[in-house]
């Protein structure tokens, strides 16, 4: 059940969970991809998130009340409607070495070989369940447990662009350089954002994605 709440005199938060789940992420796309089929006059923004939508509007275009109404029968039509097949996107990288800085720690703290932790990371299959933090920046579910790591104590103040990365119980790719507190296990050299293409982002909510080994270190 959706929880539908006001969080402004401008918004509306619609929360699934209370965590990152794979069902409320399904929730979450179903929702925002109503809302942007179909928008309703007055609508401002739609911020989806990990396992909420935050829905903001103008309040002298939209009744909130009835807003509330219209996305409480838009979660009820999507919770009965198929979602269409997910894209599988394979993304080859360069682990280790100067692509790599920190998988020599990762199978430290793992107690993993770093050839080990390099199969176990691309043996799995991840799920896009948010983009954010940079334009494009994918938050991956599917990690296995025991590559499981914490973030850097001291963030690097540039990671490059197609880091591939870890913290926590997420994988992730950086799209551009920036400052990223990640655990880089290695590089693609996929273009995940180019603001002169359409799609401006490589991967979408609900993608999946393989990694597969390019070149060892």
């Amino acid at each position: 059940m959706a929880r539908i709440v006001a969080a402004c005199d401008r918004a509306v938060l619609v929360t699934f969970a209370d965590r990152m789940d794979g069902a409320a992420a399904r929730a979450v796309r179903s929702l925002a991809s109503s809302l942007a089929r179909d928008r309703p006059n007055g609508l401002v923004d739609v911020h989806p998130a990990y396992a909420s939508v935050l829905v903001s509007f103008d309040p002298l275009r939209l009744d909130p009340q009835h807003l509330e109404e219209d996305l409480a029968r838009r979660v009820e039509e999507a919770a009965e409607a198929p979602e269409p097949p997910p894209r599988t996107i394979v993304v080859p990288v360069r682990y280790g070495g100067e692509s790599g800085r920190d998988l020599e720690e990762v199978a430290r703290e793992t107690r993993l070989s770093e050839d080990e932790v390099v199969r176990r990371h691309a043996d799995g299959l991840y799920e896009v369940v948010f983009l954010g933090f940079t334009p494009g920046f994918p938050y991956l579910a599917g990690l296995p447990p025991e590559l499981a790591t914490r973030r850097r104590g001291q963030p690097r103040r540039r990671v490059e662009a197609g880091s591939v990365a870890i913290a926590g119980v997420q994988a992730g790719i950086y799209p551009l350089a920036s400052p990223g507190g990640w655990n880089v296990l290695g590089r693609t050299s996929l273009v995940l954002f180019d603001a002169g293409r359409s799609p401006q982002a490589l991967l979408a909510p609900g993608d999946r994605v393989r990694f597969v080994a390019e070149e060892s270190r």
